[in-house]
């Protein structure tokens, strides 16, 4: 089996686990993977990702041309070019709208707070990003202001985008953001958030460059 074979069942793999999660509605979200330095493969634009198959994707390469597929692919396609450009440690992009993290970014909020070891271990700084039309290069533009350092990013009154190594790992990242999100959202009708003193948050990050 190749790589673009296996790429592509795990987009469909993803694109399915986001709507049943709920991170997408109709549809929304689109989800990449650099296939190697010339050519990256790319949900279709205007398609339910959780009614995809592997025949829907697209491959297209760094200027954004189509190479292979019988659909268009994402208006979105820019910031994953551009995410591909600016990091070459990374091979997956996933972006979505999953409610707990989208409420932040629509009320202009961090997800920043230091308060779960998950997040400063696996993923690191969430950055939040100023709004930029949807399908524009102000989006890209935006993103690769935070690329160098972060995985995680809110768009503001868009969504979330997080980046991997791998496309397991950056929904995993995604998955977990949103946890954040909505454990912070529970947290605060209940009380004061704690976050975690900064000699563990030093520790934590430290790991995470460890691990990679």
């Amino acid at each position: 089996m190749t790589d673009s074979v296996v790429s592509a069942d795990a987009i469909v793999r993803i694109g399915k686990m986001m709507y049943n999660r709920q991170f997408i509605a109709g549809t929304d979200g689109n989800i990449s993977v650099r296939l190697d330095d010339d050519r990256i493969l790319i949900t279709p634009a205007g398609y339910r990702k959780g009614e995809m198959t592997v025949e829907d994707l697209v491959v297209i390469d760094y200027d954004g041309k189509k190479i292979s597929g019988a659909n268009q692919p994402s208006s979105e396609m820019g910031m994953h070019i551009r995410l591909y450009q600016d990091r070459s440690d990374i091979s997956a992009c996933v972006h979505a709208h999953p409610p707990y993290a989208t409420s932040f970014a629509v009320t202009n909020q961090s997800l920043n707070e230091p308060v779960l070891p998950e997040i400063e271990l696996f993923v690191g700084p969430v950055a939040m990003t100023s709004y930029s039309p949807p399908g524009t290069d102000a989006v890209a533009d935006e993103l690769h202001k935070y690329s160098a350092d972060h995985n995680a990013f809110l768009l503001k009154n868009h969504g979330l985008v997080t980046v991997g190594k791998d496309i397991n790992q950056a929904f995993n990242r995604l998955e977990t953001v949103e946890q954040l999100a909505r454990i912070i959202w529970l947290a605060k009708q209940i009380g004061t958030v704690d976050s975690l003193d900064q000699k563990e948050i030093e520790r934590l990050a430290e790991l995470r460059h460890i691990i990679g």
